[in-house]
C-alpha cells in the first residue's frame, strides 16, 4: 500500500483503497457543480483540492539503461518550478525514509507548489521481488546514471534533492555529474569518502559478530537509540528483518560500503547551494562535519539537530521543514508571506540561533571570521547550527 492516500501502481487496475478514492473524486464533482464560493470557504476549498491531488502519487517502474527502477510520482509533473527528488538510506525505501517528513502538517505548505519525485534505489521498493543469486547489483554510480532517465520520463528540467545516507550520496553524485540540472541539495548524514581500511576491517568483524539487521541499524541509528531501543529503531529492525526482499538490501549495503571517495574539495565542489544535515551524536556526524569543511563557504549551510538522532527526518520532521523553508526560500522559490504563522512565530529565535555574531555557541567547523548581525539561513553563508 502507498504511504499517500490514493497511491497507485501503474499495473494495478483495483486497490482496496480505490472506494475512498471514488468517494473522494465524487466530492471534488459536487463541489464544482455548486456556486463558486468566495473569501476563506474558497481559500480552503482550492487547498482540499490541490492536496487531494498531491496525494495522488503515481507509482512508475521506469526502464533505464542500467536497469529498472521505480519512482513515485506527486504533483502536476513538468513545471516551471524545480521538482523535488529524493532517494532514501540503506535498509529503508522511500515509504519508511521520508513519509513522516513530507505529511508533515507544515510540509504542505512547500510541497503543495512542487512536484515530489521519489526514487527507490533498484530492488528496494515495498513489495519488491528478491533478486536472484548471483544478481550483479548495480554501484553507487551507477545509479546515480539512472536518475537522468526518470527525469526524462517525467519531463523535468532541473530538481532540488534531498538525500538520506546512501541516497545522499548518489544524488552527491548525480550532481556532479549533472550540475545544470539540480538547482539545490539537502543533504542528510552525507559521507563523502571512500571506507579506510580500518573501517573496512571494523565491517569485516561486524559482519561475522552482527546479523545485517543489527548491522544496518548501526548505521541509521546512534548508540543512544539503540542502546534505549526506541520504537523508531523497533519498527525499522522489524521490518528489515522479515522483509521479503532482504537479499537486495544486503546488495546496496555492500555497494554503499564499496563506495568511491566523491573527490570533493573548496575547488572542485557543487555549484548549486547545499544544506548539509546531520543529527548531534548521529552515526555520520564526523563525516558530515569532515564534508562541510571541503565545501564552498558561499553556498553551504550546516544544520547539527539536537535530540535528533540518527534519522532527523523522522524524529525532528518541524526543525528540518522550517530549515528546509528557509532554504526554499533563500533559492528565490518560496517567499516569506507563504510562511505559517507558526513559522512567523518562531522566526525570532531561529534568526538568533543562525546569528554569526559569536553569542551562542558553535562547533569546530563553523568559521571564526563570521561576524556581523541575526541573519536567516540561505545559501550565501556558511554556518553550522545547533538546534
Amino acid at each position: 500500500m502507498g504511504w499517500m492516500a490514493g497511491d497507485c501502481r501503474e499495473d494495478v487496475i483495483v486497490q482496496s483503497g480505490g472506494d475512498a478514492m471514488t468517494t473522494e473524486m465524487q466530492e471534488i464533482a459536487i463541489t464544482e457543480d455548486k456556486p463558486l464560493l468566495t473569501g476563506q470557504a474558497d481559500a480552503k476549498d482550492a487547498e482540499l483540492a490541490a492536496r487531494i491531488l498531491l496525494d495522488q502519487g503515481q507509482e512508475h517502474s521506469i526502464e533505464t539503461p542500467h536497469g529498472v527502477v521505480h519512482a513515485t510520482l506527486h504533483g502536476a509533473g513538468a513545471t516551471r518550478r524545480p521538482a523535488i527528488l529524493t532517494v532514501h538510506d540503506v535498509g529503508q525505501d522511500s515509504k519508511s525514509c521520508f513519509s513522516t517528513l513530507f505529511k508533515f502538517e507544515e510540509m504542505q505548505e512547500i510541497v503543495k507548489n512542487f512536484t515530489l519525485i521519489h526514487i527507490d534505489t533498484p530492488g528496494q521498493e515495498e513489495g519488491a521481488a528478491a533478486y536472484p543469486a548471483g544478481y550483479q547489483y548495480p554501484s553507487m554510480e551507477t545509479i546515480a546514471e539512472m536518475i537522468p532517465t526518470v527525469l526524462q520520463f517525467f519531463n523535468i528540467r532541473t530538481v532540488i534533492g534531498v538525500g538520506v545516507g546512501a541516497g545522499a550520496y548518489i544524488l552527491s553524485k548525480f550532481t556532479l555529474a549533472n550540475p545544470d540540472s539540480v538547482e539545490g541539495l539537502v543533504l542528510i548524514n552525507i559521507d563523502i569518502q571512500a571506507r579506510g581500511w580500518i573501517d573496512w576491517a571494523a565491517q569485516k568483524l561486524s559482519s561475522v559478530t552482527s546479523s545485517l539487521t543489527e548491522q544496518i541499524l548501526t548505521h541509521l541509528f546512534s548508540q543512544e537509540e539503540m542502546s534505549a531501543n526506541t520504537d523508531l529503531v523497533q519498527s525499522h529492525r522489524d521490518r528489515i528483518s522479515k522483509a521479503s526482499n532482504l537479499v537486495n538490501i544486503e546488495l546496496l549495503w555492500k555497494n554503499y560500503n564499496s563506495r568511491r571517495d566523491l573527490n570533493i574539495d573548496r575547488n572542485s565542489t557543487f555549484k548549486c547551494p547545499v544544506m548539509l544535515v546531520v543529527g548531534d551524536q548521529a552515526p555520520y556526524e564526523d563525516a558530515a562535519v569532515e564534508c562541510n569543511s571541503k565545501m564552498d563557504p558561499t553556498t553551504t549551510s550546516f544544520l547539527k539537530m539536537a535530540d535528533a538522532g540518527g534519522q532527523p527526518q523522522l524524529t525532528q520532521p518541524a526543525k528540518l521543514t522550517e530549515a528546509f523553508k528557509y532554504f526554499i526560500q533563500g533559492m528565490g522559490y518560496m517567499a516569506s508571506s507563504c510562511m505559517t504563522r507558526l513559522s512567523r512565530s518562531r522566526t525570532t529565535s531561529l534568526s538568533s540561533s543562525y546569528s554569526m555574531d559569536g553569542s551562542r555557541s558553535r562547533s569546530r567547523t563553523l568559521s571564526q571570521g563570521s561576524q556581523g548581525g541575526q541573519m536567516p539561513p540561505s545559501p550565501s553563508q556558511t554556518m553550522e547550527v545547533s538546534c
